[in-house]
């Protein structure tokens, strides 16, 4: 009998892989060779500097495909003097395996990859099992998932429903599970007047008091109370500047970024529309001039609750006990592009550490996430 695929072993060697944003640093060339041999049909699909990895078990067009989503690349380690270990060092130590992307999410994928191989090898199913592995989640996102669903498009190839894999649970495994996510803006303020002396202020146009008035009259609107499956959206200012160093200056522009989370009571574009009619009467009335630009990340999403959030969250409680929550909080992920493919829910680990330096994941939870996964593909294919 064949041992069972380790996806404790596999995250480390995934961690082991630099695969920092857009490096491929061997994660794919890994994973390919793992599924290759397990007899997964692999396509790499790289696009503009960015490596994914397209992999298919079953025919080509079944009649039901299950679909997994998930990314090896990591963001950069920081300051690489505060950790306690080798951030590519994949060190297993006090029950928890260390390393940038254990938490988010070489874990998930390796437990996703893991499942699969397995599933394929002892139950062959009636349909396909994908895999939809990118390497641009944590950049620009713009030649990651996108380009693998843009050459699935061309090459027909598609996914019943999908499963991304990105740590979705704050505190304990099983507790949450995302049905959708929040959309992000971010607006770029830029309020020009005319610089003159501090002492002689009726010679010049201070844009600072403009744009004091214009965030403070974003900040005090409410832009809406919650929907259904959705917390209040919310409007952050991260940002105010004038690069001016001097003190008897009043400065010719003043610039400032501006994020809002939203709900799918708007959209990016009422919002920019908003945003601009804002800035236009602040501007109108100071005299100055405003120019915004808007950069939108992911428009809001949701997957209405139903078969597969059904599945999932009942995979979810039967290996740990947990009635997970439906959640659409957080940031942003991938599944925002997999939702105009298919129906598509998110499940995964712990995600305290992601980010942090000294990230790291429990050991045993590696384990528990492989069952739920592999519990999900069994269910599906019932």
């Amino acid at each position: 009998m064949t041992e069972p695929t380790d996806p404790v072993a596999l995250t480390a060697a995934l961690v082991r892989c630099p695969s920092v944003t857009p490096a491929e640093g061997g994660a794919l060339v890994l994973l390919e060779k793992l599924l290759s041999d397990a007899g997964f049909t692999c396509s790499r699909v790289d696009r503009g500097g960015v490596s994914n990895l397209f992999a298919r078990w079953g025919r080509k067009g079944a009649n039901r495909s299950f679909g997994f989503n998930g990314h090896v690349d990591v963001v950069p380690v920081g300051d690489a003097k505060a950790w306690s270990v080798d951030p590519f060092g994949g060190e297993i130590r006090d029950g928890f395996l260390w390393g940038r992307g254990a938490t988010d999410m070489k874990s998930g994928v390796a437990a996703f990859v893991a499942a699969a191989v397995d599933f394929v090898r002892d139950t062959p199913p009636d349909g396909a099992v994908i895999l939809a592995i990118t390497g641009d989640e944590e950049g620009d996102a713009k030649d990651g998932t996108v380009a693998l669903l843009d050459w699935m498009a061309a090459e027909h190839e598609t996914m019943s429903v999908c499963l991304v894999g990105e740590p979705t649970c704050p505190e304990t495994f099983g507790e949450a599970m995302k049905i959708g996510r929040r959309g992000s803006l971010s607006a770029f303020v830029t309020v020009t007047g005319v610089q003159g002396h501090s002492a002689y202020p009726a010679r010049a146009k201070n844009p600072l008091p403009a744009m004091a008035r214009l965030i403070d009259r974003l900040c005090a609107h409410e832009l809406d109370s919650g929907t259904d499956h959705f917390d209040p959206s919310v409007l952050v200012p991260v940002t105010i500047d004038t690069g001016n160093p001097a003190t008897n200056v009043i400065p010719a522009q003043c610039r400032a970024t501006i994020n809002v989370r939203f709900n799918d009571a708007h959209s990016g574009d009422s919002l920019t529309a908003w945003l601009r009619a804002e800035a236009a009467q602040v501007a109108e009335a100071c005299g100055v001039k405003i120019a915004v630009e808007v950069k939108v990340s992911g428009e809001s999403f949701l997957t209405p609750p139903g078969p597969l959030s059904e599945m999932v969250a009942g995979a979810v409680k039967a290996e740990t006990g947990i009635e997970p929550v439906l959640s659409t909080s957080g940031g942003t992920s991938d599944a925002r592009f997999v939702k105009d493919h298919c129906p598509v829910v998110e499940f995964g680990l712990v995600g305290k550490t992601m980010h942090a330096v000294d990230e790291r994941v429990e050991v045993a939870l590696i384990t528990r996430l492989k069952a739920v996964y592999s519990r999900i593909l069994r269910e599906y294919f019932a």
